[in-house]
């Protein structure tokens, strides 16, 4: 009994102690903590600190990839074993809550200690200390895919010839900052770039042929810039793109046309340069095309054949372009029209009154031309346009209705009343001649009134002088 007793307790006592021991043990479904690697960690902490106005803000988030996140900071787990934390993203911008960037913000060469930095994005930042981009800070960056550097004032000199070398970058927004200097030609090695976006800089030389190499673009934005020369024939070679606009530069010369293969392409901005006319009809080949901006460009041309084949367009504009002629018929083929602008030309004829049967045009301006005739657009879109529609600055054009007495009528679209808007007026109309300017309008401060009691005042004395004839005649024979 005593044996017996002995080996019970025994087994008591091991199962106590393998019990305790086995709930020390760690359990295999829990999460093992994550951590960064120390030059990664010191990476980052040196770069927000290039950035930030709070010297504290290390001190608040010593894990930024874990129980301390940093806003605008995005971390991912590694494939290494033991798997690790490293920074894929850093935003800095208005839109997160973040302390302010500081006057003396610069960019950090820490970036290289961030080799799995996927986003880079930082707005609003660079406002008083002069920033450059450093041609060894981009090109060690392998894996970036999105840079965009916005709205930045003081960040200036050239767009290093580097980043060319970052194979994986699909995003390149440098807008709004201060640049200088040429689009670098290495551009065009970016073969996996969708959007570049130089706008609002002051670039300057021609756009390099070698951007023809960016098979994966799809917007292209170079606007607000001093770039000059003629657009390279290689824009034919990016067939992937849906937006070009390149507005408000010195490109000039004749567009190639190449850029009619461009069949996917959505909006077409070349307005404020200075390109000539006439614009190839190859363009007909933009079948996706709905914005067609040209405005202040010497094209000095009828309006382009190509435009009535281009059923998708939405928007036409090419405001003082020289253009000449009359309104062609095919604008009112353009069922998509919203807008049409073709102000401060040189057209002539009549307006034709076709336009007015589109359905969905909300805005049409053809004011400052050398338009003429009586004006028959139909009196409902005339009024569901109201201001929209901007006609002065034609003193050939006429109304037979007073459109100044509709209260939601501009007074840009008031015309002066036509004397005689239908059918012949004299013997010389009908024989096909036709009035003068000064027969066919009627000026809108004469009264008809005073027109027709000078005409009475004249008839009234042709009939005194015969009455005071008749009255001498009847003296003498008395």
């Amino acid at each position: 009994m005593a044996f017996s007793s002995f080996v019970c307790l025994f087994l008591v006592g091991f199962l106590v102690f393998a019990g305790k021991l086995l709930a020390e043990m760690p359990d295999s479904d829990d999460e093992v903590p994550l951590e960064m690697e120390k030059k990664e960690l010191l990476g980052i902490f040196e770069v927000m600190g290039a950035l930030l106005e709070d010297s504290d803000w290390p001190l608040e988030h010593p894990q930024p990839c874990t129980e301390t996140q940093w806003p605008g900071v995005q971390c991912e787990i590694g494939d290494e074993d033991p798997p690790m934390f490293h920074v894929t993203k850093i935003h800095i911008g208005p839109d997160i809550l973040t302390p302010p960037c500081k006057s003396s913000a610069t960019l950090s060469e820490s970036l290289l200690k961030l080799p799995y930095l996927k986003t880079l994005s930082i707005f609003s930042c660079f406002s008083t200390s002069q920033v450059t981009l450093s041609p060894k800070l981009f090109g060690a960056l392998s894996s970036l895919e999105h840079l965009a550097l916005v709205s930045n004032p003081t960040l200036s000199g050239e767009i290093p010839s580097s980043l060319a070398q970052i194979s994986s970058l699909r995003v390149l927004t440098l807008s709004q900052n201060n640049l200088q200097g040429k689009v670098p030609s290495k551009i065009g090695a970016l073969v996996s770039l969708e959007q570049l976006d130089l706008s609002y800089n002051n670039l300057s030389g021609q756009i390099p042929e070698e951007i023809g190499g960016l098979d994966s673009l799809t917007i292209l934005d170079l606007s607000q810039n001093v770039l000059e020369g003629q657009l390279p024939s290689s824009f034919g070679q990016l067939q992937l793109l849906q937006k070009i606009d390149l507005s408000s530069n010195r490109l000039g010369g004749m567009l190639p046309p190449d850029i009619g293969k461009l069949n996917r392409l959505v909006l077409l901005d070349l307005s404020h340069n200075l390109i000539n006319g006439p614009i190839p009809e190859t363009l007909s080949g933009l079948q996706h095309l709905e914005y067609m901006v040209a405005d202040s460009n010497p094209i000095k041309t009828e309006v382009p054949n190509f435009v009535g084949k281009l059923m998708n367009l939405k928007t036409l504009s090419f405001s003082e372009c020289g253009l000449i002629g009359p309104l062609p018929n095919f604008l009112s083929s353009l069922k998509n029209l919203t807008a049409l602008s073709l102000s401060n030309n040189s057209l002539t004829g009549t307006v034709r009154p076709n336009l007015g049967t589109l359905p969905s045009l909300d805005l049409l301006n053809l004011s400052n031309n050398q338009l003429s005739g009586e004006l028959t657009l139909p009196e409902d879109f005339i009024e569901r346009l109201g201001k929209r529609l901007v006609l002065r600055g034609n003193n050939g054009l006429c109304t037979s209705n007073p459109l100044n007495k509709k209260e939601n009528i501009s007074s840009h679209v008031i015309a002066p009343l036509c004397l005689n808007p239908r059918g012949p007026r004299d013997d010389q109309t009908l024989a096909g001649e036709h009035p003068t300017e000064s027969e066919r309008v009627k000026p809108l401060d004469q009264d008809p009134v005073q027109e027709s009691s000078s005409t009475g005042s004249s008839w009234s004395h042709v009939k005194l002088n015969s009455f005071g004839f008749v009255f001498c005649l009847l003296s003498m024979l008395l």
